[in-house]
């Protein structure tokens, strides 16, 4: 555990033992690759690859495979199920975590102990202590955009539910946030109601309430805090009702968030004319974060990858605060801090802490036939890219997590990586590759040229369309108003022209790849979306529009076409 001064966290201890592991980062995977071998050396899944009890990177290269959580889904269904042996792990694992399932259509089983949630934690402490060097907090709260998901049992009787949900739910993540000074405005009930409506108008009564003290606006990702501020457009007027009158309005059915928001309202007329007046005075809501909690410092949570699109709306709603982007992981696992958080989303970089994993390498370049072999954390290369291979004390053993990340530089002796994609997600037809950082920088190009009707892309994802031929691109949008055809038409083709992949220009011009087309959504469509995967067990904290869905995911086809009100194909070409 990292050192605490009395119940606060000491930021200098905590960066002081971060130099220490950076600075000799290859030996610390020496020996963390050794500790998870030397407790797991017995298990079923390890003992069938003939390691023989060696704990070293050679060794366990030489006799481990590069898996998938295909490859391992078996051995985690028998775990939920209830075997009791040591089939992954030397430990039993009591917990199972659930991705979001919107890669997939539906959420996977991850395996989730002790050891990683104190992973966890220290990737929340590392972060902090350099974030609050820059921008440093005393005693206040934070207004988190945070939600438990459904938890249940599984065949075998082991609670599971979203990987956030499991670290919110631990006693240790409320000790670490009191010791941060960022304690959530919110009480338990409404973080762990299974309303989510309920509870995200309760989490922005609760920031009203405590708005003085409130230093810290943040969820887990960026969208989690554009919808909270789409909802309070809405619904603010009924804020300000709850708070004049210090009862909670009718709408809210749920009886703990009854009961727990009763402790916390008084009649405050005066409050609630502050707020009022706030509300008023804003242009098309600009800086109302800012001007709702007039002491935060910044604005928090992963803003890199697909939550990229969401920046210019969560700028718009922030003012002037700065926007920081929080640390990268993903449900299997922590990777890395932000140890740099004066940089903007766009440029953010992570510090791979080497003791919280042993970590592997995959080099992508274009030009190589055969896959290379992948290669230690301390050889890769600035500039380069690579896929992550990920070994840790929860029962992944050389996991393909499927992200593309840059090396930007390094931290000491650790490298500082930068995500760029996640590996699978392809827009592919024929002899192109477009990759959800393409389809980003294509939609940012076409919805510049809404902003001349004061229109925005809401939200946006994408397919293929094999039911034409030759087959093409689909981009469906949700927009904020009505846009005229024209400047419609002019979107598509925009979109069409701004896939630069030589094998997608190629295509399009010999006509392999048909038109691509352009389909507009009804207003709410995605929030039909979000409903759909917390109804599949994910958090609202922990939602990701799937950028591109294919056709095994059927129903979310399914309310994507049912959704469509206008389609355009392109001319460009």
């Amino acid at each position: 555990m990292l050192e605490k001064m009395g119940d606060r966290l000491d930021p200098d201890v905590v960066i002081e033992e971060f130099e220490a592991l950076s600075r000799d980062a290859g030996r610390v995977q020496k020996e963390t690759l050794k500790k998870i071998l030397e407790e797991n050396g017995e298990t079923e899944y390890l003992m069938k690859w003939g390691l023989n009890g060696k704990t070293d990177p050679i060794s366990f290269k030489s006799c481990v495979p590069l898996v998938t959580h295909a490859d391992l889904e078996p051995y985690i269904q028998r775990i939920a199920h209830g075997e009791n042996s040591s089939i992954l792990t030397g430990k039993p694992i009591t917990t199972i975590s659930l991705t979001s399932g919107t890669s997939q259509g539906k959420p996977k089983f991850v395996p989730f102990n002790d050891e990683l949630l104190e992973n966890t934690m220290q990737i929340y402490k590392t972060s902090f202590s350099f974030r609050n060097r820059e921008f440093p907090i005393g005693n206040g709260k934070a207004l988190q955009f945070i939600y438990g998901s459904r938890q249940f049992k599984t065949k075998g009787g082991l609670a599971a539910g979203t990987a956030t949900t499991n670290v919110y739910s631990d006693k240790k993540f409320k000790t670490t946030m009191r010791a941060m000074q960022t304690s959530c405005c919110s009480p338990d009930e409404v973080i762990f109601s299974t309303n989510c409506e309920e509870s995200l108008y309760c989490h922005l009564l609760c920031g009203l309430i405590f708005r003085d003290q409130v230093q810290v606006v943040s969820s887990t990702f960026a969208h989690g805090i554009v919808h909270a501020f789409r909802t309070f457009e809405g619904k603010w007027e009924d804020l300000v009702n709850d708070v004049r009158r210090g009862e909670l309005c009718s709408w809210i059915k749920t009886p703990s968030l009854r009961t727990a928001m009763s402790k916390l309202l008084n009649p405050n007329p005066g409050l609630a004319n502050i707020i009022y007046n706030k509300c008023m005075g804003l242009s098309n809501w600009y800086g109302v974060i800012q001007e709702l909690f007039p002491n935060t410092k910044y604005i928090y949570g992963i803003m890199t990858g697909s939550m990229e699109p969401y920046l210019k709306k969560l700028r718009h709603y922030a003012g002037d605060l700065p926007l920081l982007s929080a640390d990268y992981g993903a449900s299997e696992g922590w990777i890395g801090a932000n140890v740099n958080p004066e940089l903007p989303p766009e440029l953010a970089k992570f510090a791979v802490l080497p003791n919280i994993g042993y970590f592997e390498f995959i080099p992508l370049k274009e030009d190589l036939i055969v896959e290379p072999q992948p290669i230690e954390l301390t050889e890769v290369n600035i500039g380069e890219e690579y896929e992550i291979i990920v070994t840790n004390f929860a029962g992944l053993y050389r996991y393909r997590l499927g992200d593309v990340v840059k090396v930007k530089g390094f931290h000491n002796s650790t490298p500082e990586l930068q995500f760029i994609c996640r590996r699978n997600l392809l827009l592919t037809v024929n002899i192109d590759k477009n990759t959800e950082k393409d389809l980003q920088l294509a939609v940012k190009a076409a919805a510049n040229l809404l902003e001349e009707e004061k229109l925005e892309v809401v939200d946006f994802t994408s397919g293929i369309d094999s039911s034409t031929e030759p087959a093409h691109y689909v981009i469906y949008w949700e927009i904020s108003g009505e846009a005229s055809e024209e400047l419609l038409k002019e979107c598509c083709n925009c979109l069409d022209k701004s896939f630069l992949d030589p094998g997608y220009v190629s295509s399009r011009k010999v006509k392999t790849i048909g038109a691509l087309e352009l389909r507009i959504l009804k207003k709410g469509t995605f929030h039909k979306i979000l409903d759909h995967f917390v109804e599949l067990g994910a958090a609202v904290s922990q939602f990701k529009t799937p950028r591109c869905v294919g056709t095994k995911n059927q129903t979310l086809l399914q309310i994507l076409r049912h959704n469509v009100v206008k389609n355009y194909f392109s001319s460009a070409f």
